[in-house]
């Protein structure tokens, strides 16, 4: 069976469908998709560029926030990034956490290659997405280019049968894993996670064990696209605005005067599966 025809893993599919050059060294230069930046190593990324006079290559591939530090001395990193993404033509929110506006945007798709400048990066492959951090040379490299010089990396599946016990969650289940493969265990590899266990997951969970596949040395985690992954990009899950006091119940879409914020509410119970009153 030849190479391009055997059986592939998730990760080498998203991976194959993405290069652009793979060189005789092992080098491989990969296509980015989807790149998401931050003020804490973006900063040296933009201060390259204009000492380049370059411009971002894909600024609508790119999605930008402030979310990492809070400054107690002086503005001066943010207004730098502020000032930045005023020269170019990115999106920015001026709110969120950067691997929460992703998914909640609809940033993040499957199949797709997501890069930041985080270690947590990772938490992307809930969505089938091959996802992982990266340096700041590198952040500039993806602006400039839309690509990042890179290597292929091995494969570890992982998989998860039988059902979780009452009150363990997605965050127990990755710590017994990395009580067994240890913190170095999957160090220059992806990892697969696979299992009954794995599809009965909702979406946060996925998020929550591919965010720690890193504290297991795993480059990225991923999770195959399936109906629950189609429920949250159909429905957009729920927003942080949608919260009621203990003492409150479930509003009815008909609370909102807003039209747009009553069809979020409708989305929002239909993917909960709650009953407004309740």
């Amino acid at each position: 069976m030849s190479p391009t025809n055997r059986p592939r893993t998730l990760y080498e599919k998203v991976f194959d469908d993405h290069v652009v050059e793979e060189r005789e060294d092992g080098t491989v230069l990969l296509y980015i998709d989807r790149h998401l930046i931050h003020e804490v190593t973006s900063s040296q990324a933009f201060a390259g560029l204009e000492a380049q006079g370059r411009q971002t290559r894909r600024p609508e591939l790119t999605l930008a926030t402030s979310d990492h530090n809070v400054p107690t001395t002086t503005r001066r990193r943010s207004v730098k990034t502020a000032s930045f993404l005023k020269d170019q033509p990115l999106a920015y929110r001026m709110q969120g956490i950067v691997h929460i506006i992703g998914p909640e945007l609809g940033f993040t798709l499957p199949g797709t290659t997501v890069v930041c400048g985080d270690r947590h990066t990772s938490t992307h492959g809930a969505f089938g997405a091959l996802a992982f951090g990266i340096g700041t040379s590198e952040v500039e490299h993806v602006l400039a280019t839309q690509t990042i010089v890179t290597t292929r990396d091995r494969n570890m599946k992982i998989v998860v049968k039988e059902t979780l016990g009452e009150g363990v969650s997605s965050k127990d289940l990755m710590l017994f894993i990395i009580g067994k493969i240890g913190t170095a265990g999957a160090t220059g590899m992806v990892i697969e996670f696979a299992g009954p266990v794995i599809e009965s997951l909702s979406m946060e969970s996925r998020m929550s064990l591919c965010n720690m596949s890193i504290e297991a040395g795993a480059r990225a985690g991923m999770i195959a696209h399936d109906e629950i992954t189609t429920q949250r990009r159909a429905y957009g899950g729920t927003s942080p605005e949608q919260v009621v006091p203990i003492t409150g119940s479930v509003p009815f879409p008909g609370y909102f005067e807003d039209p747009v914020k009553q069809e979020s509410c409708k989305q929002a119970l239909e993917y909960m599966a709650l009953q407004p009153g309740t």
